[in-house]
C-alpha cells in the first residue's frame, strides 16, 4: 500500500507497511499510477507508450529506480503487522491519570470534563486514596521500572497538597520496588506561582500548560467562574515556569474552534510569547454545539494546517525553535509494533482514578458508569475489559486496515470513536480527516527541513 500527495513542492511517498518515505519527480509519482504488484525486473512496454513524452532512456531509468525500492522492500511492501494483532494480550498497567481534583476554577466552554466534575458533582481526592493508587500503580506495574502518573483534573493545583503527599510517597517506593516513576502535571494556571512552579520544575518529568492562543481567542472559550477572561493572569506565570524548567519537558496545549479556524495564528502567537513545544488541537464535541467543527470546515482547517506548516519551515529555518505536536513525527523508527497496532493503550496499559478511588479506561471515560473497570477500595479491576481494551487493535477496526494513516494514528482515540462514532472499533470520521492532514504535512516538514540540511 502507497499514499502519494502533492504539497508546498514536494511529491511526496509514503509506503505504508514499510514506513519508507520517498520524494520524487513528476515523472516517479505519475508512473507509480501505472504500477502493481508483483513488479518485474524489465520495464513494461506499456510505460514507453504511455509516458511517451519523455526520452525512452528517461522512463526507462525511472522504472528501474522504483524497481530498486520494490526489491529492497520499501515500495509496495507486505503487511507484516496483522499477524501479530491477533497475539496480543492484556500487558501490565504503566501509565495512570489521577484526578486530583474534580472541581476548576475556569469554565471553559468545550470542557469535556462538565467544566471539571466530569458530571458527578465537585470534590477533591483524598491523599489516602492517592496513595493507594500508587500502591494499585505498583501491584499491576508488573517488571516494568518506569511508570508514568499525570496529575489532572478539573485543576490539580486545587489540591496541590495531595499532589505533593501523593508524589513523596512514590518517591518512597521507588527503590524498594524498582520503579522510577515520572510525572506529568496539567494545569490551566490560574493558582500557579513561583514555589508551585519551582515544584512542579524539580519533581514532574513533564507539564502540560493550558492555554489557546491569542488572548481573545482565549478568554472567549476559557473564562473565569464570573465570566472574566484568564490570559493576563495565567501568561506570565507560564513564562516563569518555562524559564526555570531547564531541559525537563513541558508543552503549551490549546484548543481550536469554529471561532477560531485561522489557529495558526494562535500557534504562532504562543511561540512569539516564548513558548516552542506547543499544540493547539481541534475540539472534539457535538454537531449541535455553536463552537464544534464539522465536514464544511475541512476544507478551511486543511489549508490553515499548511499554512502553519509553511510558517514553521521557515522559522526553523531562521534558526527558531518551534515544536508543534501534531507535527512531530518520527520516520527513521518512530513507534514500536505494540503502540502502532493499538495506539495509547488505554484500559489496558494506561487507566484513570477519580476522587472516589474508580478505575475508568482513561479520563476521558471518566463518569462512563457503563465502562468503570474497578475501584481502589473494593480491591477490584475488570480483567474482561483489560482484555477487551487490548484487543481494540487497527485490525480489529474494519474502517483503519486499508487505511495509510493507520500505523500513526493508530485507530484514533477510543474515547472519541465511543462518543462521536457509537463504538470504540468505529473511527470518529472527522478526527481521521484532521489526522491525515496534519501527517502529510508533517511530512512534508521533514522534507523540506532534508533539503536544508543538503543544501
Amino acid at each position: 500500500m502507497i499514499h502519494k500527495y502533492k504539497l508546498n513542492g514536494y511529491n511526496i511517498v509514503l509506503d505504508v507497511h514499510s514506513g519508507g518515505v520517498h520524494v520524487v519527480d513528476d515523472l516517479s509519482y505519475d508512473m507509480l499510477d501505472e504500477l502493481s504488484t508483483p513488479m518485474v525486473e524489465v520495464c513494461p512496454e506499456s510505460l514507453y507508450e504511455k509516458f511517451s513524452q519523455y526520452p525512452k532512456e528517461h522512463v526507462a531509468e525511472t522504472y528501474n529506480e522504483l524497481y530498486g525500492l520494490y526489491q529492497e522492500g520499501i515500495l509496495f511492501s507486505e503487511d507484516d503487522y496483522e499477524q501479530f494483532s491477533d497475539i496480543l494480550t492484556s500487558s501490565p498497567i504503566k501509565a495512570m491519570c489521577l484526578h486530583v481534583a474534580h472541581d476548576c476554577n475556569l469554565r471553559c466552554k468545550y470542557c469535556f470534563a462538565s467544566t471539571g466534575d466530569f458530571g458527578h458533582g465537585r470534590k477533591l481526592m483524598t491523599a489516602e486514596t492517592g496513595k493507594k493508587a500508587i500502591d494499585f500503580l505498583l501491584e499491576h506495574s508488573g517488571t516494568r521500572h518506569n511508570i508514568e502518573l499525570d496529575f489532572f483534573g478539573g485543576e490539580p493545583l486545587m489540591n496541590f497538597d495531595v499532589v505533593k503527599e501523593v508524589v513523596a510517597y512514590a518517591r518512597s517506593k521507588e527503590k524498594e520496588y524498582n520503579k522510577n516513576f515520572r510525572f506529568t502535571i496539567t494545569t490551566n494556571g490560574m493558582l500557579l506561582d513561583e514555589k508551585k512552579a519551582d515544584y512542579i520544575n524539580q519533581e514532574m518529568s513533564n507539564c502540560v500548560l493550558s492555554l489557546d492562543g491569542r488572548p481573545e481567542v482565549n478568554d472567549r472559550m476559557r473564562p473565569r467562574v464570573d465570566g472574566t477572561g484568564s490570559y493576563d493572569t495565567i501568561i506570565g506565570k507560564y513564562k516563569y515556569l518555562v524559564d526555570h524548567r531547564g531541559d525537563k519537558d513541558y508543552y503549551v496545549r490549546g484548543t481550536f474552534t469554529k471561532y477560531n479556524l485561522d489557529f495558526a495564528k494562535d500557534v504562532l502567537h504562543i511561540n512569539d510569547a516564548g513558548f516552542d513545544q506547543l499544540s493547539v488541537e481541534p475540539v472534539v464535541t457535538s454537531d449541535d454545539q455553536p463552537y464544534a467543527l464539522t465536514e464544511e470546515d475541512l476544507p478551511r482547517i486543511f489549508e490553515e494546517y499548511e499554512t502553519l506548516a509553511k510558517e514553521i519551515i521557515k522559522r526553523k529555518k531562521a534558526g527558531s525553535g518551534i515544536n508543534f505536536f501534531h507535527f512531530m513525527i518520527d520516520l527513521n523508527q518512530g513507534p514500536c509494533a505494540i503502540k502502532r497496532l493499538r495506539g495509547c493503550g488505554c484500559g489496558n496499559e494506561y487507566v484513570a482514578v477519580t476522587p472516589e478511588g474508580d478505575i475508568y479506561p482513561c479520563h476521558q471515560f471518566v463518569g462512563m458508569e457503563d465502562w468503570k473497570m474497578g475501584n481502589l477500595d473494593e480491591g477490584t479491576l475488570d480483567l474482561d475489559k483489560k482484555e477487551y481494551f487490548s484487543k481494540t487493535t487497527i485490525y480489529d477496526k474494519q474502517e483503519c486496515k486499508n487505511c495509510w494513516a493507520k500505523f500513526y494514528c493508530s485507530g484514533g482515540c477510543n474515547a472519541n470513536n465511543l462518543q462521536y462514532a457509537g463504538s470504540v472499533f468505529q473511527p470518529h470520521h472527522l478526527s481521521c480527516e484532521l489526522e491525515k492532514k496534519r501527517l502529510e504535512c508533517a511530512i512534508m516538514i521533514k522534507a523540506a527541513m532534508a533539503d536544508t540540511e543538503q543544501d
